[in-house]
């Protein structure tokens, strides 16, 4: 079974930095994308950053370019998003995803993570 484990939310002041850490676990032979979103209460869940495995490109949310920096170790399905200049609006539920997870029996075509908490005050 292939689960997604996150750490590093927490609270920081505006003007700090987080680091998120999300790490694939199981018998993985592949994994085509990971990426992060974000859910703050009374919103949608939203697209924060996400790196494709092959070439390693990036996409990020308007709001986060120039702040976050997404980035991947394949080897160790892992991915890491550094949190730079937070804004009290960057408060959210934070979400690791991985797209087409490839495993011995199956391929799950989408896989969260439980959540981690990010709060930016004061």
């Amino acid at each position: 079974q292939v689960q997604l484990v996150e750490s590093g939310g927490g609270l920081v002041q505006p003007g700090g930095s987080l680091r998120l850490s999300c790490a694939a676990s199981g018998r993985i032979f592949s994994i085509n994308a990971m990426g992060w979103y974000r859910q703050a209460p009374g919103k949608q869940r939203e697209l924060v950053a996400r790196i494709i495995s092959s070439g390693g490109s990036t996409d990020y949310a308007d709001s986060v370019k120039g702040r976050f920096t997404i980035s991947r170790d394949s080897a160790q399905n892992t991915v890491v998003l550094q949190m730079n200049s937070l804004k009290p609006d960057d408060t959210a539920v934070y979400y690791c995803n991985a797209i087409n997870v490839k495993t011995r029996g199956i391929t799950y075509g989408s896989l969260w993570g439980q959540g981690t908490q990010v709060t930016v005050s004061s």
